[in-house]
């Protein structure tokens, strides 16, 4: 890549965390200030940044508009594909990724896991908003006003008897699933089948779809579930990064 390509390029990230002047960028990026300006300039006349009232420069239209374009050709199952191999070549356990579709989740994608005593689930097939770790985990980003028109009136499906079936009982699961990032299904959709599950974000920040690892509880017991927690999380973070979101909110 050539010094100037690379530079206008540094700039544009730069830019990306509020405007600046070619003295500031100068600074930052260690070049000269007649540099930045012809860099600049260059980038103002093809729109890419535009030169606001007090001489700071910021992200211009055509910028914007290429990176809309960009969210909107992201596809959740190709940005997190190749993510929920490596989650599932690390854990050795069945991996999903979902998402919301009217009031289920659906199953895009599947990594099956390496033990011969494993869950039975199929892509396409939907699963309870209140009784799964990926349907929680975005439940739990969702105004409760929202979670109510999607829920309906209580009592809720009981799947297993450990499903939350009462308002009150899953308003308060998924307080915690809100304040520590991420779900557990203890058995709550499939007895003796456990899971966590983190949310994956888009650009806005809302939940865009969730990842999930799912075991029997003969194979994996609570504790060794709970240790997966932070590669689960590390996976989430991944492709929400794909999709857009800045890690903030």
């Amino acid at each position: 890549m050539s010094s100037s390509v690379e530079r206008a390029l540094q700039i544009l990230v730069e830019l990306a965390s509020g405007p600046a002047t070619i003295s500031e960028l100068g600074r930052r990026l260690d070049v000269h200030r007649t540099t930045s300006l012809r860099l600049l300039r260059t980038l103002e006349e093809e729109r890419f940044v535009r030169r606001m009232d007090d001489g700071r420069y910021r992200i211009g239209p055509r910028m914007t508009s290429l990176a809309q374009i960009a969210l909107d050709g992201v596809d959740v199952r190709a940005a997190a594909a190749g993510h929920l191999r490596d989650l599932g070549a690390a854990c050795g356990h069945t991996v999903h990724l979902a998402a919301r579709e009217g009031t289920s989740m659906v199953y895009l994608d599947k990594v099956e896991s390496r033990h011969a005593v494993r869950m039975y689930s199929r892509i396409g097939a939907p699963a309870p908003l209140h009784a799964t770790g990926v349907g929680k985990a975005v439940l739990a980003r969702l105004p409760e006003s929202e979670r109510d028109r999607l829920l309906g009136e209580p009592p809720y499906l009981r799947c297993t008897p450990n499903t939350r079936t009462t308002r009150d009982e899953l308003a308060a699961d998924l307080a915690e699933v809100a304040d520590r990032g991420w779900a557990l299904d203890d058995s709550e959709h499939e007895e003796f089948i456990h899971c966590v599950a983190a949310p994956i974000r888009d650009a806005s920040g809302e939940a865009a779809a969730a990842v999930s690892v799912s075991a029997p509880n003969m194979v994996v017991d609570r504790p060794q579930l709970l240790a997966l927690v932070p590669e689960l999380l590390a996976t989430a973070a991944a492709v929400s990064e794909e999709l857009g979101w800045s890690g903030e909110g």
